[in-house]
């Protein structure tokens, strides 16, 4: 084989991997810093004076604060420094105040997003159109924990936070009492089984040298079935969320495209689409490419294997098994399609035919 040739793998698995660049530097989430697993769940405990004219809830377990004003309602919600912050029109039109530094801080869960020198609570108020339904969600730190460490010397079961958060209802001072505790931590189990789920897949690799190329075609065909459940669960943890609170497409996107990538490289074998050099590398290329696109959303969804709470559809013991077999199974694709690229999965040999 000349230079050429051997040159066209590393071209090849490249270019993949700048395809896996460009779709997660494509993959921006939809929420600044949306809802993700959480140790907490908050409540809202009380609204006084209580009327019919709003509903509200807590979304992704402590993530975000909903509110729903009825047709004909106007609702104002009022800042940390007691400055506009949200208007629920009688329309339904919801508009967010841009000089409020509330506006800002609630860009990031623990308050660290950088507030601009534009945004001052005593300036007259820049309103922006952020939704026509009468229905907005945002962060709102008077009802989570805003530290990333646990409260200190809390358990499972204490309320770490109670706060209130003022709105104004057709003119009407409303409090809203919110409540947050500290969830116990989940089960190991469902992560385990994820893990010694990809156990076949390394059983596979390691019986190369009898199965040939076949085993390289089983494992490419369970990592697509490990990709096609993580498609599921990512489409889980973005089903159910508003626009606002929703993670990026990420989520859901690169799992498929590495079960796509796998039926892809199957079908250009099963019908001999390309010449035999090119064919022996479509394989290995398409287990690279699924390798690391699970791989990269594992790491993505890691805190799903941790955290007590996982804003989902899904059953979070699912999220929480599909998570850990991903990374198992993309490490183990990982080591067969470099197995594979260094041609120590080979086609089986005919035998010599004896000399006449």
């Amino acid at each position: 084989m000349g230079p050429r040739g051997r040159r066209s793998p590393a071209l090849a698995l490249t270019g993949l991997l700048l395809v896996v660049v460009t779709v997660l530097g494509q993959a921006e989430p939809a929420a600044a810093d949306p809802a993700g697993p959480t140790d907490y769940r908050s409540e809202i405990v009380a609204v006084e004076p209580a009327t019919p004219a709003i509903e509200l809830d807590i979304i992704g377990g402590d993530s975000f604060v909903e509110l729903r004003a009825e047709p004909g309602t106007r609702v104002d919600v009022v800042g940390y420094e007691g400055e506009p912050y949200l208007r629920f029109d009688t329309d339904g039109r919801v508009w967010q105040n841009d000089r409020s530094p509330s506006r800002w801080l609630n860009d990031d869960r623990y308050g660290g997003a950088e507030i601009p020198p534009t945004a001052d609570g005593d300036a007259e108020p820049d309103w922006i159109e952020v939704a026509d339904d009468g229905t907005y969600a945002w962060h709102d730190h008077r009802a989570h924990w805003m530290n990333p460490s646990r409260p200190l010397g809390a358990e499972p079961g204490d309320t770490i936070l109670e706060a209130v958060i003022p709105l104004v209802v057709d003119e009407r001072a409303v409090s809203v009492s919110v409540r947050s505790e500290l969830l116990a931590p989940p089960s190991p189990l469902p992560a385990l089984v994820g893990v010694a789920a990809a156990v076949p897949v390394a059983w596979l690799l390691w019986r190369r040298r009898a199965a040939g190329s076949g085993a390289t075609l089983a494992v490419a065909g369970l990592v697509g079935a490990w990709a096609a459940l993580a498609t599921v669960v990512g489409v889980g943890s973005v089903l159910g969320l508003p626009a606002e609170a929703a993670p990026g497409p990420s989520l859901w996107l690169l799992p498929l495209l590495a079960a796509l990538a796998v039926v892809a490289a199957l079908v250009v074998v099963h019908r001999q689409l390309l010449a035999p050099p090119l064919r022996a590398l479509v394989v290995p290329a398409a287990l690279a490419l699924a390798a690391a696109e699970l791989l990269i959303w594992a790491w993505l969804r890691r805190e799903a294997v941790v955290r007590a709470l996982i804003p989902t559809v899904a059953p979070e013991w699912l999220d929480r098994l599909v998570v850990a077999g991903a990374a198992a199974t993309g490490l183990v694709a990982l080591a067969a399609a470099g197995v594979a690229a260094t041609g120590l999965i080979r086609e089986p040999r005919s035998a010599p035919r004896p000399r006449p």
